[in-house]
């Protein structure tokens, strides 16, 4: 062998070895680049923000068993209770009362007992009627108080309790043995022997108080679909008040414009050709109207987001961390999600932010369409926040989290997987500047977000819930509404409420109209409420005296009562309204918090309705009142079957108090008139069907806080941008490579209904 072979042989072992080292060294520094952060630090205990805590499913099965042993009343299981019967409709946390939490939290404080409250029905009395409880302490109760008196007044009436599943179940069972009664009719408007069709509830229940009166809606029932877009023509009122089941009756008849006293009435009609009938074939499931079975294959994956290395937020117990912010979550079975202690940079900026009701107002030329007014909270806005699709819902790799609730039944259930946190890119950036003047430089932030989402089905619609923490000291709250649209049968004018979307189906007008609670704190609990807004002056210019100038001043008032602190919904507002402290930041101004609303709301119902007290927060946009303990909610559930009666009256709360240096609460109003249309099938899209506000700091701090974050980058024309060490951005190459192995898809959301 040659030398020349010789050292040819040898460069090409030295270069192997070489390249071998470089791998070796690459790989070793891979699990620092990809290794998982430690927990964010917390600030506050851990547990102290269980005072906030919903039950746990032990919990809510003590407080079954202690009612069950220390009331002296038969309770029958709500799933199977007649009206006649005595049941726990349902059982959530009591939260304890401000100034009790704020002593704990705060100060040296004892932790306040942990308590439930249990709402039950008393159908088996003298005088039916609906009592509260509060039972504890928790975890094994030893007490219990009625608190209905305290909380409403008096006696809640029965006639007012949301409808159970086994209330509609008998009312079916009705229906579908008044339905026998027009074999003839159905067979030639329906393809049908009512055995297919299903029906669908409206609310309210009559026009007074008492009454508990129902139009349901009739549709063809085709599996695998939405049968919300499938009426037939055909409504029923039924009278279900009567304690005793077997006193319920079939009231009226409505088919295609025309009412009747029966069905047998209908029958009648039809047999003798006086009745003018539209024969619809049974939808078959690959033809039907509003199908969401996909039309084409899969195509390639989308975008993917996730955290190289590992999720920069913590979910412990009820509380989130994340850069700087600490939130306690839960859920509501009924209202939904609620939010408490809220912090930024320790500091707490908002005590209570929860949701309070969801309004569906309809329009129609069919008597169920025309008489609804759905307020979602009576259904359960919390008990139906269903199993979330990871990567879809929400991103894959999210944080899911369980929530777990006890109505209608004595066992708790869990909707798994019912909420959800992540961290989300939003591809904007939070701020952002390049230089391109004296010094060249380029400054920014990525726009990060945290997200907590829930999405609740309720009937046809989805309302998707996000609550999002900014960088800045932002939240921001939106609500999408997407679902299947409710629709009524195409007669007639129909055009005059809504858009003709299929054969035979009306897309009816409705808006949708969504209420907050936000009880601000901000630096300390004793605030003011102050508006800003522009206003022009015309002077002289000082430098000459010959020319006028249209000056924008800014004219500032702070508000001193509740009256002045009602905006009506729709009316002009100040650009700038905001919750001052006493307190001022480094350049003198109060240190506030602003709250801008995003809405599009539709006109609210008029005040001369029989009906309207029971919406009344629905008449402001924005209303101020002083925080008090026996006004925990804008609205109630029992305000659905009795609205002309309201058990809670939300106008009432105003009534122009001080609002100086007081503890005080914004109550918010937002949502949008929805007309459907063809792009309304098969389901509402959220583009443009997204309503919330903001809660901004507003000289809360002497700079954006943002400026601290350690997602900052900032580079100058001097600097190698492309280093790592100088640019931020130049390390995400490396980061790729920390694509986490995802989890194999997962979804048991069908196994709880």
């Amino acid at each position: 062998m040659s030398l020349k072979t010789v050292l040819i042989l040898l460069g090409l072992a030295l270069a192997t070895i070489f390249a071998l080292v470089c791998v070796l060294l690459t790989r070793e520094r891979s699990p620092s680049t990809c290794q998982h952060l430690p927990p964010e630090q917390e600030d506050v205990e851990d547990d102290k923000s269980l005072v906030f805590a919903d039950l746990t499913a032990e919990e809510m099965s003590q407080v079954v068993r202690y009612l069950q042993e220390h009331l002296g009343v038969p309770l029958v299981e709500a799933s199977r209770a007649k009206p006649s019967e005595n049941c726990i409709a349902w059982v959530d946390v009591q939260v304890p009362t401000k100034a009790e939490v704020l002593q704990f939290l705060d100060g040296d404080g004892a932790r306040p007992f942990r308590e439930a409250l249990a709402v039950l029905y008393f159908g088996n009395q003298p005088e039916p009627n609906i009592t509260e409880y509060v039972v504890g302490p928790l975890p094994v109760p030893v007490y219990h108080r009625d608190v209905t008196v305290q909380r409403y007044g008096g006696k809640v009436p029965y006639h007012r309790r949301p409808v159970t599943g086994r209330e509609y179940t008998d009312i079916n069972a009705l229906i579908q043995r008044e339905l026998k009664k027009a074999p003839q009719f159905l067979a030639a408007c329906c393809e049908s022997d009512g055995t297919n069709l299903v029906t669908l509830t409206t609310a309210p229940r009559g026009f007074k108080s008492g009454d508990r009166v129902t139009w349901f809606v009739l549709f063809h029932n085709v599996a695998g679909t939405g049968y919300y877009l499938s009426p037939v023509g055909l409504e029923v009122l039924v009278d279900h008040g009567d304690l005793h089941v077997s006193q319920w009756q079939l009231r009226q008849v409505f088919y295609n414009g025309r009412y009747f006293a029966s069905t047998g009435d209908l029958e009648q009609e039809f047999v003798a050709g006086a009745l003018e009938v539209v024969r619809l074939k049974q939808p078959q499931a690959d033809a039907v109207l509003g199908s969401m079975k996909p039309r084409s294959p899969p195509g390639p994956p989308g975008p993917l987001q996730f955290e190289p290395q590992g999720p920069r937020y913590s979910v412990r117990n009820n509380r989130v961390t994340f850069q700087g912010w600490s939130i306690a979550f839960g859920m509501n079975p009924n209202t939904g999600p609620r939010f408490f202690d809220i912090r930024y940079r320790g500091e707490r900026i908002v005590y209570e932010l929860s949701l309070q009701e969801a309004l569906a107002l309809y329009g129609s030329n069919c008597p169920g369409g025309m008489s609804t007014r759905y307020l979602d909270g009576s259904f359960g806005i919390g008990r139906f926040a269903y199993e979330l699709v990871q990567g879809l819902d929400c991103p894959y790799t999210a944080t899911y989290v369980d929530r777990h609730y006890l109505a209608e039944s004595d066992t708790p259930k869990t909707n798994q997987k019912s909420l959800c946190v992540f961290e989300h890119d939003s591809a904007l950036p939070l701020r952002r500047h390049f230089s391109d003047s004296q010094s060249f430089y380029y400054g920014g932030l990525r726009k990060n977000t945290l997200v907590i989402r829930t999405i609740s089905t309720l009937i046809n619609y989805d309302y998707i819930w996000d609550f999002m923490f900014h960088g800045n000291g932002a939240v921001e709250v939106r609500v999408h509404a997407t679902g299947y649209i409710s629709s009524s049968f195409f007669h007639g004018h129909g055009t005059d409420y809504g858009n003709r979307v299929g054969p035979h189906t009306l897309g009816t007008m409705h808006l949708h109209h969504i209420h907050y609670k936000v009880d601000l704190d901000v630096d300390g609990q004793l605030n003011s409420l102050e508006t800003q807004d522009m206003e022009y002056e015309f002077v002289k210019d000082p430098w000459s005296r010959q020319n006028t100038i249209e000056r924008p001043y800014l004219r500032r008032e702070r508000l001193q009562k509740e009256d002045e602190a009602a905006f009506p919904l729709n009316a002009p507002m100040p650009h700038y309204l905001s919750f001052v402290s006493p307190s001022t930041n480094k350049w003198e101004h109060p240190r506030s918090y602003r709250i801008q609303v995003i809405s599009f709301a539709g006109k609210h119902l008029p005040v001369s309705s029989s009906m309207e007290r029971s919406i009344s927060w629905g008449r402001y946009q924005l209303a101020v009142t002083r925080r008090k303990e026996e006004e925990p909610t804008s609205t109630s559930v029992y305000n659905q079957n009795d609205p002309w009666t309201p058990t809670v009256t939300f106008a009432d709360f105003i009534n122009n108090e001080t609002i100086t240096n007081e503890d005080l609460v914004a109550w918010i109003t937002v949502g949008f008139l929805h007309v459907p249309h063809a792009e309304d099938i098969p389901n509402t899209v959220t583009v443009g069907n997204g309503v919330g506000f903001f809660l901004r700091p507003y000289n809360y701090f002497n700079e954006d806080p943002s400026v601290d974050s350690s997602d900052s980058v900032y580079f100058s024309s001097e600097q190698d941008v492309g280093a790592c060490g100088a640019n931020p951005l130049a390390c995400l190459s490396s980061a790729t490579t920390c694509a986490p192995q995802l989890p194999p898809f997962h979804f048991g959301g069908f196994l709880n209904l």
